[in-house]
């Protein structure tokens, strides 16, 4: 499946893109940016542009997928700015072909928003309440639980098991990461879980000039804590960002509550997806795109590094203590 992933062809996206659509397309297929899916920019014979998703196999089912678009379309019935993604002539909005998914969306260009003031955190703040506010009307059983029992520690085997590091190596990461998911759990006692958007940095909102903010690629959405959404956001630790959390929140607190006991999971969030992030690039390792961006990725210099940065991350998780919102 991942050879066929590998090989797909403009004559082959189109083809399969003009089957489900039901209309005609000009020989654009422009490659965009992605490192998980296949993305490209594609034209109609009427001149729209288009983008074409093409997903990971073995990533998301059809029903995670399902979720995915679900949560995207109730944003979208409350008037939040996101990519909708397009029916096709079926009416759904998934296909597949040769069993590869793929969804089309209507391209919206934008540009990174850029912060000058208080009232630019107040305006993430009212943004991410919003789209948890819609989050917290259903839930996402197909999609992952961002929890250190669900997520971590299963990230932890595949790495600890999958012969990427020696064995020194493997049992001090292990070790580590065994501290943390203790803490977490503790810290995850009590919490809701709710659908959230699971990778809300700030490159994945854009100004568009004279409409506002929109939030794009929700492909990583999950049933997670809603602080997850919001310390993607901060420029720094929490202890060092006390006043752009107290901003955020007083915008979020516009549409949504805020659980304060939240705010311990920042610093162990950070580490969750450290850990998370080089659980998937295990899986990624034969992909030639991945071999040209990460070359270094799995030698003993790179686990060393990385190993030592998860080990400062836990330091830093003991040290944090409560961060406290204070309205």
């Amino acid at each position: 499946m991942s050879g066929a992933f590998d090989q797909l062809t403009p004559d082959r996206i189109l083809s399969a893109v003009e089957g489900v659509l039901g209309r005609g397309m000009t020989g654009l297929t422009a490659p965009l940016p992605s490192y998980i899916n296949r993305v490209y920019e594609l034209q109609t014979m009427s001149g729209e542009r288009l983008i074409a998703k093409f997903y990971r196999p073995g990533r998301w089912s059809r029903e995670a997928l399902e979720d995915e678009h679900r949560f995207v379309l109730d944003c979208t019935a409350d008037e939040i700015p996101v990519v909708t993604p397009l029916a096709m002539a079926d009416g759904a909005t998934i296909a597949e072909d040769d069993g590869i998914f793929f969804a089309l969306f209507p391209k919206r260009s934008g540009r990174e928003m850029a912060l000058h003031d208080d009232e630019g955190w107040r305006r993430l703040g009212r943004l991410v309440g919003r789209i948890h506010a819609a989050g917290a009307r259903r839930a996402a059983s197909n999609r992952l639980r961002l929890h250190p029992d669900s997520t971590t520690m299963p990230e932890v085997e595949l790495l600890v098991g999958g012969g990427f590091m020696q064995r020194h190596q493997a049992n001090r990461f292990r070790d580590v990461a065994m501290r943390i998911a203790d803490v977490a759990r503790n810290a995850f006692e009590g919490i809701d879980l709710q659908r959230i958007h699971g990778d809300c940095h700030r490159g994945n909102i854009l100004e568009r000039p004279g409409e506002g903010l929109m939030v794009i690629d929700f492909d990583d959405m999950a049933m997670g804590p809603a602080v997850q959404d919001i310390w993607l956001l901060l420029p720094g630790h929490a202890h060092d960002v006390r006043r752009e959390i107290g901003l955020i929140l007083e915008g979020y607190e516009h549409f949504m509550e805020f659980d304060d006991r939240q705010l311990r999971l920042v610093e162990i969030l950070r580490a969750m997806r450290i850990i998370y992030f080089l659980a998937w690039c295990s899986t990624q390792i034969d992909d030639f795109r991945f071999r040209t961006h990460f070359p270094d990725w799995g030698g003993e210099l790179f686990w060393q590094r990385e190993i030592g940065d998860l080990e400062r991350q836990f330091n830093t998780i003991q040290q944090a203590g409560n961060v406290h919102h204070e309205p």
